[in-house]
């Protein structure tokens, strides 16, 4: 087996490495279109794990997600303290811990090798989690002689959230999911930076989806889609529709504060600009740089502010010495049932609890 390249390694020395070995990670926002590209790809030839995360009625045509892998992030998160959706800018630093864990990445390597030896020299991984632990799938890749490529799926934030809004769990609100997409944007195009990489705008996707996705078997040099049989483009024709962009929405559909609109709206246009020819240019990508920083002070200003909210809440749900407006233990037992308990045994419940009346 060829030693593989170090992290640092160029898309270059990749090549040379790969053995003709490739794996694709469609990352980005969840609702962003990397479901429906992944599925077209899988159309094409190439191999999802199996099985797969059912299609539901949030995404009826299929995720095209691997189920160990959704498992295996939602585990790592967890040991992160991390949300799938964080805005938080520090949960960078704590997911990215686990790259770090020799048992976690000799896993990962062993459950990757296992898909090349199984599905082929050519995979399709996706999961929207899986940009939390990028370093830690590309160096998974390496270890199995893979060259790794990134398509990031872009799709304006507005449609984003509102999508979101719509179709996910509504203990969440437009601000959070607003920040919480700049804050895995940003990232993820801080971290594919250096790596062999595209960007698709879902509308393109839509409108003709031969333009990105060839452009990506000449990109990466797949030969699943460079190679497509007559029958397999008719799959894709078959699989996207463009009524699935079903939400449509503008700032003004949101409720988000003007300068978190703005810093997110300012992420988009630099964002949407990376597709184009030439677009991937030293001087975007420092917009981008100083859009990241923006954001990572205005939610350091917002938690400051905050504060004393956050501390509230952490009172009521644990006590700290102040009494919750919440009735808790006995007190939920209605007091006619309290009173057939003879005396002596509520006071001595009483004192265990450690609630004596003086």
């Amino acid at each position: 087996m060829v030693d593989a390249p170090s992290p640092s390694a160029g898309p270059a020395q990749l090549l040379e490495t790969a053995a003709g070995r490739r794996i694709v990670f469609v990352v980005g926002s969840g609702r962003s279109g990397t479901s429906t590209l992944s599925g077209s790809l899988q159309a094409l030839g190439m191999h999802v794990p199996q099985p797969e995360v059912d299609a539901d009625e949030t995404n009826p045509k299929g995720f095209g997600e691997p189920q160990w892998v959704v498992d295996f992030h939602d585990e790592m998160l967890r040991r992160a303290n991390v949300a799938v959706s964080d805005a938080r800018p520090s949960a960078w630093f704590e997911a990215g811990k686990i790259n770090n864990l020799e048992p976690v990445r000799r896993r990962l390597h062993e459950w990757l090798e296992q898909q090349f030896v199984e599905g082929g020299p050519e995979l399709v991984v996706k999961d929207p989690r899986l940009a939390w632990f990028m370093g830690l799938w590309r160096g998974a890749a390496l270890r199995c002689d893979a060259r790794p490529g990134y398509v990031t799926m872009l799709r304006p934030v507005t449609e984003v959230v509102g999508s979101k809004q719509r179709y996910y769990d509504a203990k969440f609100g437009e601000v959070n999911r607003t920040a919480a997409w700049v804050n895995m944007m940003l990232h993820c195009e801080r971290a594919t930076r250096g790596s062999d990489r595209a960007f698709v705008r879902y509308h393109d996707l839509l409108d003709d989806w031969t333009v990105p996705v060839f452009g990506l078997g000449q990109r990466f040099d797949l030969d699943a889609v460079k190679s497509a049989a007559a029958n397999d483009i008719r799959k894709v024709h078959a699989y996207i529709d463009p009524s699935l962009r079903r939400v449509q929405l503008t700032w003004d559909d949101l409720e988000v504060p003007k300068r978190l609109r703005e810093i997110a709206q300012e992420t988009w246009e630099a964002l949407d600009r990376l597709p184009d020819e030439g677009g991937d240019t030293p001087e975007v990508q420092a917009t981008l740089d100083q859009l990241r920083e923006a954001y990572a002070d205005l939610y350091e200003e917002a938690a400051a502010i905050s504060q004393s909210t956050a501390l509230a809440s952490r009172r009521e749900g644990f006590g700290d010495g102040v009494r919750s407006t919440q009735k808790r233990g006995i007190e939920r037992i209605p007091h006619w049932v309290r009173a057939l308990v003879p005396g002596f045994l509520r006071r001595g419940a009483r004192k265990v609890a450690g609630r004596e009346r003086a």
